[in-house]
């Protein structure tokens, strides 16, 4: 049976009760695959593909901006982290990844062939939340008496970038910019605080937070009862922010301070003892980590002995676990005379990371397996170009093309 044609006057042939000008319509705004099977697809490509389309069709740019498919991706990133180096080279800051060994022992060396973003020179990447970094760069604003702060986000896997409503301030130095991730409603926050000089003594004064992804930006106040002063040495692990702090008076850093991102309210651990310029703020197991030399020292060597990690088990009652981790005799062979090392982080529970804190090309990292009581040098091949140049090393980099 044929179907029913035009009667000549112009009107639309009609096939069960769909036009054909609705079919070509339907088919320009509909993906020439199964959505299922293009959210798939497009969950295999580098971000920096997907940002591009984005830009192709209102159709992609929905797809690909849902929170279905941002979520999606970072699984599957998370699925296989990454290294990640950063160098600042002519005024700016360039990262490049690497996939992260599985087997160290096994791979003597990866190859970091993945350059990603570039961004200006600032004043320092300190730390990581699921894959998005929080930098102040050397901005200067004309006109302006008072200096003007300008907290930035930045994504090296997609380029993108965020500029945070500015702050105006007295002085420029003192204040702290830390990022964190709220997983219940799946929101990024930013804790910002200040310190003044009160009573002849140093104390964080003001404190205040940003929701970012909102249509409106404006940073408010949030209210801290617990005097102290703030560091950079800083993490986020399931909601809270957790960073080293000093109490007011005292020139050492022997407490942790908390800031939960949902309830938006301060708590503080006390660690008890001295923190030593080695510690570094780690996720064990879901759990807060203070990983630092064994010898107490500022510094890890060749000529350390030992590494020592601290484990939060009750905030509520300062209650903390030890372990301590006796190098063993190949470490004296691997580590190169007079060269400082800084901890980057750990993989997983059981293998340490650490490499030298002024390295240059050619770069290595150290992996240090506390279960086998090994010692293994990782080279990092591909870097040859920025010879010269002194590089920092992320442990555990995921790539997330959520869009803030």
């Amino acid at each position: 049976m044929q179907p029913p044609r035009s009667n000549g006057g112009g009107a639309p042939t009609t096939y069960r009760g769909v036009t054909r000008s609705m079919t070509r319509r339907q088919q320009r705004n509909s993906p020439p695959l199964p959505e299922d099977l293009a959210m798939e697809i497009f969950s295999r490509l580098p971000p920096k593909s997907i940002s591009r389309f984005r830009c192709a069709s209102k159709l992609f740019s929905s797809m690909l901006r849902s929170q279905y498919f941002t979520d999606s991706f970072l699984t599957r990133s998370c699925a296989r982290p990454q290294l990640l180096f950063a160098c600042e080279d002519h005024g700016k800051f360039i990262f490049i990844s690497s996939p992260q060994p599985e087997n160290p022992e096994e791979n003597s060396h990866v190859v970091a062939s993945n350059p990603l973003a570039c961004f200006p020179r600032s004043n320092g990447f300190y730390g990581c939340t699921n894959g998005f970094f929080c930098y102040e760069p050397d901005l200067f604003f004309k006109g302006l008496i008072k200096p003007v702060q300008v907290p930035v986000i930045c994504n090296p896997s997609t380029g993108q970038s965020l500029t945070t409503p500015r702050l105006i301030l007295k002085k420029r130095y003192g204040v702290k910019s830390y990022l964190g991730y709220e997983p219940m409603k799946k929101e990024f926050k930013m804790l910002w605080m200040k310190e003044s000089f009160v009573s002849d003594k140093w104390i964080s004064v003001e404190h205040q937070v940003l929701t970012l992804g909102t249509e409106k930006l404006t940073w408010r106040l949030v209210e801290c009862c617990i005097p102290h002063v703030h560091s950079c040495k800083w993490i986020c692990i399931s909601g809270v922010l957790y960073y080293a702090a000093r109490a007011v008076g005292s020139y050492e850093n022997a407490m942790v301070v908390c800031f939960d991102l949902r309830s938006e309210t301060f708590s503080s651990v006390k660690f008890g003892k001295k923190m030593p310029g080695s510690t570094t703020l780690v996720n064990y197991s879901g759990k807060l980590g203070l990983l630092m030399s064994g010898d107490s020292h500022d510094n890890v060597t060749r000529a350390s002995t030992s590494l020592e990690l601290w484990v939060l088990l009750d905030a509520a009652k300062d209650e903390w676990s030890n372990h301590v981790y006796v190098l063993p005799p190949s470490w004296e062979e691997v580590v190169v005379a007079e060269t400082t090392m800084y901890i980057a982080g750990m993989v997983g529970t059981n293998e340490i990371v650490l490499s030298p804190r002024y390295q240059r090309v050619p770069y290595y990292v150290i992996y240090f397996n506390v279960e086998r009581k090994t010692i293994t040098q990782v080279g990092i091949q591909g870097l040859e170009a920025f010879q010269g140049k002194s590089f920092h090393t992320y442990l555990n980099y995921v790539e997330n093309v959520k869009l803030l």
